[in-house]
């Protein structure tokens, strides 16, 4: 469990870092305001923690929607010919 939750919150904040700092946020202000009979801050965690969970749903939406297509590189043409032409073996004449 000690090594589980670190990769997690690594991997979390890696792909997705403004969502996952509204959601630690938001789970403190649960935590202190259900804690401390805070109501106001209790409230505030919620609405954190639904906006950043909303917030990660549609960012991942729009990621699954608009992935670009893999554009297809060719080093040689569609139609090159078998044949290469010869290479002209010219010597170079030293200067005068």
């Amino acid at each position: 469990m000690n090594m589980l939750l670190p990769r997690f919150l690594r991997s979390a904040y890696r792909k997705d870092p403004i969502p996952s700092f509204l959601m630690t946020m938001g789970a403190a202000d649960i935590a202190l305001g259900g804690a401390s009979s805070h109501g106001g801050l209790l409230f505030l965690g919620v609405f954190l923690l639904g906006g950043a969970l909303g917030l990660k749903w549609v960012q991942s939406q729009r990621r699954t929607d608009t992935l670009p297509e893999p554009i297809a590189q060719h080093y040689l043409p569609s139609q090159f010919s078998q044949e290469l032409p010869m290479l002209s073996m010219t010597k170079k004449r030293p200067p005068n």
